[in-house]
């Protein structure tokens, strides 16, 4: 199968959790011999900010650990039915400009004969409906979305068989735990500060439980203004700034334990839908203790593959007790693995695109009658 994807960046990873995602998948479609093709816009915001702040030497990580992925930068004028060419499945993701996913969408509508989705990973489609309402997809085949109560949203906006629930996974090609086992002490996020999604959030059941536990604290991600710099030193945080995605696994490696602490509109509106970090964090063999999140879709064991905190007082009890009970940290870790192994890994969502595309390119009639 020719296929091609339209993201915002795969070589950047700077606030752009998609990518993690994306490289997998791409690393298993072209292992199981399709034929890829990525492009990105050549101004891409991610790039531009990576460049801005680490240079070149910014996408070295991701040049050593993915050597066998590429991309195409195209200019804002480029014909868009020249990238297609003769592609059989496009997919374009919902952080690109509307002008390019209407674009694309009218070489389809032209006569186009490749199979066309949109690829939605944001909670705009409830925090901001009227942004994702003006994307034309009128000549759209259907959605993914990475979550099931954003396929709900879709379906309510008359996408009733066809979107796809298609959620974000892990890569265990990079993702999985250190091959030789070091020491490990205290605690580690990754993770962006963002748009004030999570302000308090984090500093409930991150930042004063860590320092209730007596467990130090190491910080990665970017986005963090001065005031939230002042709330991580106030607690005896160390903050790093931006890590590549592809160091994440031996960061992990480092630590005891994590924390998955959800923006507020995946703890609410949004339920079911996880951050990639627990994908990653989970493969990577370390104990992970979550903030209250609604694992609405039943992709995990809570309990078993992880722990949950009810409020900050709970995390404090959590991390205290994974602090001193090794027996429960490999418990956690192996019962994590099983889970992520068995049904979260890029290989699964490739069977699953697979499956879809399967789909779509059966005729409309016999579609239709089934």
């Amino acid at each position: 199968m020719r296929i091609a994807y339209f993201t915002h960046s795969l070589a950047s990873c700077w606030n752009h959790g998609n990518a993690h995602f994306l490289r997998g998948v791409m690393r298993e479609l072209i292992r199981r011999g399709h034929d890829v093709r990525v492009f990105e816009p050549a101004d891409a915001w991610s790039l531009a900010n990576l460049r801005q702040d680490h240079g070149e030497a910014g996408l070295d990580a991701y040049r050593d650990a993915y050597p066998d992925l590429s991309s195409t930068a195209f200019a804002a004028d480029a014909d868009p039915a020249e990238l297609i060419g003769d592609a059989d499945l496009v997919i374009v993701h919902e952080w690109n400009d509307p002008a390019l996913v209407a674009a694309i969408g009218r070489v389809r509508a032209r006569g186009g004969t490749f199979r066309l989705l949109f690829h939605d990973t944001h909670h705009r489609a409830v925090s901001a409906p009227e942004e994702m309402r003006a994307y034309d997809l009128s000549a759209y085949d259907g959605v993914l979305a990475f979550g099931e109560t954003l396929s709900q949203v879709y379906r309510g906006w008359g996408w009733e068989g066809r979107v796809w629930t298609w959620h974000e996974a892990a890569d265990l090609t990079r993702f999985h735990p250190p091959t030789t086992e070091g020491p490990r002490e205290g605690l580690v996020w990754i993770g962006n500060w963002g748009d004030g999604e999570r302000n308090a959030e984090i500093e409930a059941y991150l930042l004063a439980p860590a320092a209730a536990a007596g467990l130090s604290l190491d910080i990665y991600g970017v986005r963090y203004p001065e005031e939230a710099r002042a709330a991580l030193a106030r607690h005896g945080a160390r903050y790093h700034g931006w890590a590549p995605n592809a160091a994440a696994p031996g960061i992990f490696a480092r630590h005891l334990a994590t924390v998955h602490v959800p923006r507020r509109y995946y703890a609410t509106i949004l339920p079911g839908i996880p951050t990639i970090r627990v994908f990653e964090a989970l493969a990577c063999g370390i104990p992970l203790v979550s903030a209250p999140w609604d694992d609405a879709e039943g992709l995990f064991r809570p309990g078993t593959d992880y722990l949950v905190a009810r409020d900050g007082d709970e995390m404090t009890r959590h991390l205290t007790t994974l602090r001193d009970v090794p027996e429960l940290r490999r418990e956690l870790v192996a019962h994590g693995l099983e889970t992520i192994r068995a049904r979260h890994s890029c290989a699964h969502r490739v069977d699953e695109l697979e499956a879809i595309a399967r789909q779509l390119s059966t005729p409309d009639s016999v579609r239709n009658a089934a």
